[in-house]
């Protein structure tokens, strides 16, 4: 950012009927021509006397926001955001490869940032991926995200794909999976192979997939004429250390569950990690599925059933769903489920006793 030093008594004259440019207000205010485009997006990253002095400028010029040329030249940026929740997660390590994919095969550089799910961190890692101007994000928010603060950092013009979690008042485009649809699968599979008592374990109730996952679960159970119960309906952060650490919950009652439906691979692999310690076989005493189908789902011991959500390729998808947005900026923001497959593997081989 430059230092700002104002000459804002400079005044621009021009000659004939020539367009106002970003470069004519810059000049007159005494700021860079990416300060004064900044301003233009609405991005907070300009100081507030600086914002007040090139708006002001642009107004006693005449400026007139040419957004056609704008998007064409955001078109011609190399530099495509990635905003990922928790790398950690298996899941999101193979999506971000899937978005680098795709995104070099048409010559975009990808910069990744992490936000650790922490709102405020991610408010501090989209400023600073502001700076180098992308041409767009692709945003897997974290927990506890608001749409309001997010348009702040990013501006009323961004280009931008929500991936994985749905925000309330958010008017980006948006890919998910079919959460619910996959989630009933699972339950329905447990209830077919005799399971009665089924928990559904993991994930923070208040994220939106954990929210339609849960729904789905409790769909496949009414269908069958089975209660949901609220002890066995256990959250838990999305990451096998948590999920191995509240295993007990499970059975911290008389009447116990014979199954679990995770809310996501790592915390059905954390699960089995607590039966296990607990002296419970997963696959043997006690039925576990997952949700995503991350390599280490194969060959986890024993192999995990899970639903197939195929990671990589939602990164891929993401990506071209971002450059169609590129080439039609002004279409209305599309809002895209990618369907989820049962993958029946030895971890739900328990049958109730």
């Amino acid at each position: 950012m430059s230092n700002d030093t104002s000459t804002a008594g400079k005044s621009t004259r021009r000659t004939g009927k020539r367009a106002v440019t970003v470069t004519d207000i810059a000049q007159a205010v005494g700021v860079s021509r990416a300060t004064v485009s900044l301003v233009l997006r609405g991005s907070p990253l300009v100081n507030v006397d600086t914002r007040a002095r090139v708006e002001a400028e642009l107004r006693r010029q005449r400026y007139v926001y040419n957004r056609t040329a704008a998007n064409l030249r955001r078109r011609t940026s190399s530099s495509i955001a990635l905003v990922i929740n928790d790398l950690s997660n298996p899941f999101f390590a193979e999506f971000a490869s899937g978005v680098d994919e795709a995104l070099g095969g048409k010559g975009y550089v990808t910069l990744l940032g992490s936000t650790g799910e922490s709102p405020e961190r991610q408010q501090a890692v989209l400023s600073t991926l502001m700076e180098h101007t992308p041409t767009g994000f692709i945003l897997s928010p974290a927990e506890g995200s608001d749409a309001a603060q997010l348009r702040q950092v990013l501006g009323t013009h961004a280009n931008v794909l929500l991936f994985n979690r749905e925000l309330p008042g958010a008017d980006w485009d948006f890919l998910t999976m079919d959460n619910q649809q996959g989630a009933y699968l699972a339950t329905r599979h447990l209830i077919e192979r005799g399971h009665r008592d089924i928990a559904f374990f993991g994930g923070h109730a208040a994220s939106s997939s954990c929210h339609q996952r849960r729904a789905g679960y409790q769909q496949a159970l009414a269908e069958a004429g089975l209660q949901a119960r609220p002890q066995w309906m256990i959250e838990s952060a999305p990451n096998r250390l948590e999920a191995a650490a509240r295993t007990g919950e499970l059975f911290a009652d008389a009447q116990r569950p014979s199954a679990a439906v995770c809310y996501n691979d790592t915390v059905a692999l954390g699960l089995m990690l607590g039966l296990t310690s607990r002296g419970i076989r997963p696959g043997g005493d006690f039925a576990v599925t997952g949700f995503d189908d991350i390599s280490e789902a194969a060959v986890a011991v024993p192999p995990l059933t899970t639903l197939i959500a195929d990671p990589r390729e939602r990164g891929r998808q993401a990506a071209a769903l971002l450059l169609q947005r590129l080439d039609d900026p002004d279409a209305p923001p599309m809002r895209t489920v990618a369907p989820v497959q049962l993958r029946i593997r030895e971890s739900s081989a328990a049958r109730p006793t």
